[in-house]
């Protein structure tokens, strides 16, 4: 009586486990589709690293730390500077911190390049990711040192700040972010809406054929 149960159970492990060692081995991008607006991500960030490398580049072969050239006045201008920090030179004696945060934003965004959705998040997350790797090669490369290097910057802004294109590339994509997470939430309620009116017509439609039925019954 017990063997039929146990033969079962048996045949059921060796299917869980023929199953489980034949089972293709998950990638970093699961579909064509997906490693399309992975390849987007990268071509993005690519172009951005190579575009604020080639500026920095001119910045130091050309700019001066003590001369500014206006470009809009005194609103804009270039003039050469070292930052050890962040924008407006926060966490100037946490380099090595910033540089660590940075490495580990670069990797993250890495496997969300992988997992865009649209082509709108793959140029968004492009823009993010070829910012803080810009950024992220001067913390590593640039003296003074491995990890305590100081970014390059160039665009001054102003007397607030001084930045440079890799700070630029952020901005946009942080914007884009934005507009994409404003647009998905505004689909999904004009969708229910249009699923709300239809349900009602639907039900409008259904009450009068039921009204028409009856008359005629009565009649």
């Amino acid at each position: 009586m017990t063997t039929q149960p146990r033969r079962r159970r048996a045949a059921a492990v060796s299917a869980w486990v023929e199953q489980g060692t034949t089972e293709t081995p998950r990638t970093l991008v699961d579909s064509p589709a997906q490693l399309r607006r992975f390849l987007l991500a990268f071509a993005v960030a690519a172009s951005a690293v190579l575009i604020d490398q080639g500026t920095k580049t001119l910045a130091l072969t050309y700019l001066s730390e003590h001369e500014r050239i206006p470009l809009l006045g005194d609103a804009l201008g270039l003039q050469l500077a070292f930052n050890p920090g962040t924008v407006m030179s926060f966490g100037a004696d946490a380099t090595w911190v910033l540089t660590v945060v940075a490495t580990a934003a670069s990797v993250a965004l890495l496997v969300a390049a992988s997992r865009a959705h649209t082509v709108g998040w793959a140029v968004a997350i492009g823009l993010l990711w070829g910012g803080a790797v810009g950024n992220l090669l001067d913390r590593l490369l640039a003296p003074p040192g491995f990890g305590r290097g100081h970014v390059t910057d160039f665009l001054a802004y102003g007397n607030l700040f001084i930045g440079n294109l890799a700070d630029v590339v952020l901005g946009a994509g942080v914007a884009l972010s934005l507009l994409l997470s404003l647009s998905n939430r505004q689909v999904p309620r004009s969708s229910s809406q249009r699923e709300t009116a239809a349900g009602r017509w639907t039900g409008d439609a259904h009450g009068v054929a039921a009204s028409e039925r009856g008359q005629a019954h009565e009649g």
